[in-house]
C-alpha cells in the first residue's frame, strides 16, 4: 500500500481542524481513477468480515419493505444502507474511497446515496449512460460499488469507457445504440468483496445477466456538499444510528 498524506480542511478537517492523516490506498489508485474514470480495489473487504456483511446484506434484503423497495426492469434495490445496522458503516467510509472523493470533487462532500441492488437473472445490458450531467450542482460525482458476488462477464459486471469522463457529450446524445457493446468498453470483473470506484461522468452500465442466479451489490455516491442528495440521511436518521456514528461519520452524511 503507498501512503497518501492528507492535509486538507475538507472531510474530518472541517470539523475537527487541520488534518494530518496517512490514509492508505492502494498503488496507482488515483492515477487510474483520473486517467480513466474508474478504479477496482480486489479484495477490499476481507474474507471473514465479507462473510459477515453478506450475512446482514441478505437479513437487510429479505425484511425491506415499502417504498424502501424498488423493482426496475432489471434489478432490486432497497435504499438507505446508512441506516440498516452497524456491519454496513465502514463501507461508505471506506479510507481510499474517502481519498477518491477528496481527488474527484476537490471540496467538501457528503454521501448522496447508498442502497443494494440485485441484477435479476435474464436482466439485459443497461445502457451506457453517465450518473451526473456536468452542468448538475451534484457533479461532479464519485460512484462506488461493492462486490457482495463475483462480477463476471455471464452475470452481468459493469462496463466503463476509460477516458470517458474527459468527454463533453453523452451516450445518448452521441451513440446510435447506448445497448450495444461500445468498441472501447472495459468489463470490471472482479471476486466478492472487492470495490469499484468511478467519475460519476464515465461512461458504465451493467452488461447482460446471462447466468441463472442474481448478481448482488451495494453501491452509492458521493456528491458536492452544496448539492442535492439522493436519499435525505438527516430526515430519515434513526436515533439508535445517530448514536452508533462517529462525528467524522456525520459529517460524510451531511448531519
Amino acid at each position: 500500500m503507498s501512503r497518501l498524506i492528507c492535509k486538507t480542511r475538507t472531510l474530518a478537517g472541517m470539523l475537527l481542524g487541520e488534518l494530518n492523516a496517512e490514509i492508505d490506498v492502494p498503488p496507482g489508485m488515483l492515477s487510474a481513477l483520473q486517467d480513466s474514470g474508474f478504479v477496482l480495489i480486489p479484495h477490499a473487504v476481507a474474507p471473514k468480515r465479507l462473510q459477515c456483511l453478506v450475512a446482514a446484506y441478505n437479513v437487510v434484503v429479505a425484511s425491506a419493505t415499502g417504498d424502501d423497495v424498488r423493482h426496475g426492469s432489471t434489478s432490486t434495490k432497497v435504499t438507505d444502507f446508512v441506516n440498516r445496522g452497524g456491519a454496513f458503516d465502514d463501507v461508505y467510509m471506506f479510507p481510499a474511497l474517502l481519498s477518491a472523493c477528496h481527488s474527484v470533487i476537490g471540496g467538501p462532500f457528503k454521501l448522496s446515496s447508498f442502497l443494494s441492488r440485485s441484477l435479476r437473472p435474464g436482466s439485459a445490458a443497461q445502457e451506457l449512460h453517465a450518473d451526473v450531467r456536468r452542468d448538475s450542482p451534484g457533479w461532479p460525482l464519485v460512484g462506488f460499488i461493492l462486490m457482495i458476488d463475483e462480477f463476471r462477464p455471464d452475470n452481468g459486471a459493469t462496463r466503463f469507457v476509460p477516458g470517458s469522463h474527459r468527454w463533453v457529450g453523452l451516450p445518448e446524445r452521441d451513440l446510435a445504440d447506448v445497448h450495444a457493446d461500445h468498441p472501447q468498453q472495459v468489463l470490471a470483473c472482479g471476486p466478492a468483496g472487492s470495490l469499484l470506484v468511478f467519475n460519476g461522468s464515465t461512461w458504465h452500465g451493467h452488461t447482460a445477466n446471462r447466468s441463472d442466479e442474481p448478481r448482488r451489490s451495494l453501491q452509492g455516491a458521493f456528491i458536492p456538499r452544496d448539492g442535492h442528495a439522493a436519499t435525505d440521511f438527516g430526515a430519515r436518521m434513526q436515533r439508535d444510528t445517530f448514536e452508533r456514528l462517529t462525528p467524522l461519520a456525520r459529517h460524510i452524511l451531511g448531519l
